[in-house]
């Protein structure tokens, strides 16, 4: 499973929500998250974090995972764990924008977030080699 949570080139200047994405088989597996920070402005910050929910309608009150707070145009992997969570169907970004110092006041990111599932025999194969050491 290859998606975006927020399509690409998807610039914000406040808070907001990526479109609902759902899991189907892949509920209850693990995925790799990539942000990609591609346009900012100086003296802003960025946090995006990924919502769980069963139905679709509502929503974990806390995030599943969060990325940590970014500055800069840069690409950050991050895992998304769902195998303790199989009753989460339907995934969803939210991000939180700020801006500080001189100038606007109005920040402004370009950014998009990819997931893709990490394949059962590379997880396997991770497990096996840590027993190994």
């Amino acid at each position: 499973m290859d998606a975006f949570l927020v399509p690409e080139k998807t610039t914000v200047a406040a808070k907001g929500d990526g479109p609902v994405l759902e899991l189907k088989q892949a509920a209850g597996r693990v995925f790799l998250l990539t942000l990609a920070i591609t346009n900012i402005i100086e003296q802003e910050s960025l946090d995006v974090s990924v919502y769980g929910s069963t139905d679709g309608a509502a929503w974990d009150l806390k995030p599943i995972v969060a990325f940590p707070q970014k500055f800069y145009r840069e690409e950050i992997p991050l895992l998304l764990d769902l195998t303790a969570r199989p009753e989460v169907k339907f995934i969803r970004a939210h991000w939180e924008v700020a801006r500080w110092g001189r100038g606007s006041e109005t920040p402004m990111f370009e950014f998009h977030v990819t997931l893709r599932e990490v394949p059962q025999e590379i997880l396997a194969e991770a497990a096996g080699r840590v027993r190994a050491q």
